[in-house]
C-alpha cells in the first residue's frame, strides 16, 4: 500500500557510508543468519498503530500482520529514509516514513497501541531520552516490542565491547555502541518488562561484537490514581 504523508521536523543524521554499507548486506543477513525470522516474531500479534523506530531501509514492514491499521516508521537517516519508504509502498499495511530522531518524536503523546524498537537503541545519542520519548507516545497499557544486539554475558567479550565503543566502532558503524545494557534500560524507563530472550545472531560462526542480541516484550504500564 501506498504510504500516507506527514509533516514532521527534519533532524539531520548523517551517516552516508555506513548507509550505504547497511543497505547492502542487511537483505542477506536477514536470510543467512536468521534475523527475518526474529523480525517476524517481533511484529507478530500486534494490531492498531504502531510506532517502529529506526525503521533502516524497511525490513520489518514486510512481516506486519494485517490487524495492525498504520505504522509510523520514524528514520532519521536520508538514504535509509528512502530506500525505508520504497519499501513501504510494497507492505501489505499502510506505512508513513517520516524523518526524526528516537529523542524527539514528532508525534502525539499516547498515540499508539504498540511500539518497535529493531537495531536501533545501540545508536541512539541519548538511550534514555529516547525510552521517555517512546513511553511518552504509547498509550497506557500499549506494547513495546524490541529486537536489539546488546553487551554481552561474559567477562572478556563485554570488555572487548566497551573498548570498541570508546574508539573506532561508533565512528565505523553510524553511531553503534556495543555494549549497551538495553533490557535493564527499558526497566529503568518505566516499562514491564515481559518475555525475553538472548539470541545469538548469527547462531554460528565466529562471533562478532554484535552477536549478543534479546527479543522480547515490554508494556507501558496502566496509570493509578494520582499518577
Amino acid at each position: 500500500m501506498p504510504p500516507r504523508s506527514i509533516r514532521a521536523p527534519h533532524h539531520a543524521v548523517h551517516h552516508p557510508l555506513f548507509a550505504r554499507f547497511y543497505a547492502a548486506v542487511s537483505p542477506a543477513l536477514d536470510q543467512r543468519a536468521g534475523l527475518a525470522a526474529h523480525r517476524r516474531e517481533l511484529v507478530a500479534g500486534l494490531s492498531g498503530r504502531v510506532i517502529e523506530i529506526g525503521a533502516g531501509n524497511g525490513l520489518n514492514f514486510a512481516h506486519y500482520p494485517d490487524t495492525v491499521s498504520e505504522v509510523v516508521a520514524i528514520e532519521p537517516e536520508p538514504r535509509l529514509r528512502r530506500l525505508a519508504r520504497e519499501a513501504a509502498v510494497r507492505a501489505g499495511v499502510p506505512v508513513d516514513v517520516v524523518p526524526g530522531v528516537a529523542e524527539a518524536l514528532p508525534v502525539k503523546s499516547e498515540a499508539f497501541d504498540g511500539a518497535v524498537l529493531s537495531l536501533v537503541l545501540c545508536s541512539v545519542r541519548d538511550q534514555r531520552r529516547a525510552l521517555a520519548e517512546l513511553r511518552r507516545v504509547l498509550r497506557p497499557g500499549g506494547e513495546l516490542r524490541f529486537l536489539e544486539h546488546v553487551r554481552a554475558s561474559g567477562r572478556t567479550p563485554a570488555t572487548v565491547q566497551r573498548a570498541l565503543d570508546r574508539s573506532v566502532w561508533p565512528l565505523v558503524f553510524g553511531g553503534c555502541h556495543t555494549a549497551r545494557d538495553t533490557v535493564a534500560a527499558i526497566g529503568a524507563a518505566g516499562f514491564e518488562l515481559g518475555e525475553w530472550r538472548r539470541l545469538r545472531i548469527p547462531e554460528r560462526g565466529l562471533p562478532m561484537p554484535t552477536s549478543p542480541h534479546v527479543l522480547g516484550a515490554a508494556t507501558r504500564p496502566l496509570e493509578t490514581d494520582g499518577r
